[in-house]
């Protein structure tokens, strides 16, 4: 994948809109087919199944990939660092190698109530795709999901070594 400000980077939920067109769709469709193409190339047996290994070093921008392929709605910022729109936030987790996805939006955006519902959305897309995805509560009741690789953020993905 790309070094940061050098090619394809997903959208996480913390940046502007993207804005709509064929280039970017066709970048995010490149870097998807990356994604399982390496995946069937070190995955052995497991073959797209599973995470490779460098999915899991940089685990938030691997599952942003993910979820952005999928369809799923990013959330967004506007130049003052409000959010603008509802949608998924993919950032690290509490822990090494984990990452946190929470559904947020605009203030009266309706955010929390969509959250339980679109939160479920991304973990089958992340589950199909062998992440293991736990919902917690967190402050203020609001849900959150907790990703790892299988195995647990220690876990061995085929191919890691």
């Amino acid at each position: 994948m790309a070094v940061p400000g050098q090619g394809f980077e997903p959208a996480t939920g913390d940046g502007p809109p993207a804005a709509p067109g064929g280039r970017r769709e066709a970048e995010l469709r490149t870097a998807y087919e990356g994604l399982l193409q390496i995946r069937r190339v070190v995955g052995g047996p497991a073959g797209a199944g599973v995470p490779a290994p460098w999915e899991v070093r940089q685990l938030p921008r691997a599952v942003a990939l993910v979820l952005e392929a999928a369809g799923i709605v990013p959330s967004a910022l506007d130049a003052q660092g409000r959010r603008t729109r509802n949608g998924y936030r993919v950032a690290a987790g509490a822990g090494p190698g984990r990452a946190e996805v929470t559904w947020l939006g605009p203030p009266g955006g309706g955010a929390a109530g969509e959250e339980q519902e679109r939160l479920a959305a991304c973990a089958a897309v992340l589950e199909r795709l062998g992440w293991v995805c736990l919902l917690y509560r967190g402050p203020r009741g609001r849900r959150f999901l907790e990703v790892e690789p299988p195995g647990g953020p220690g876990g061995r993905v085929p191919g890691s070594g």
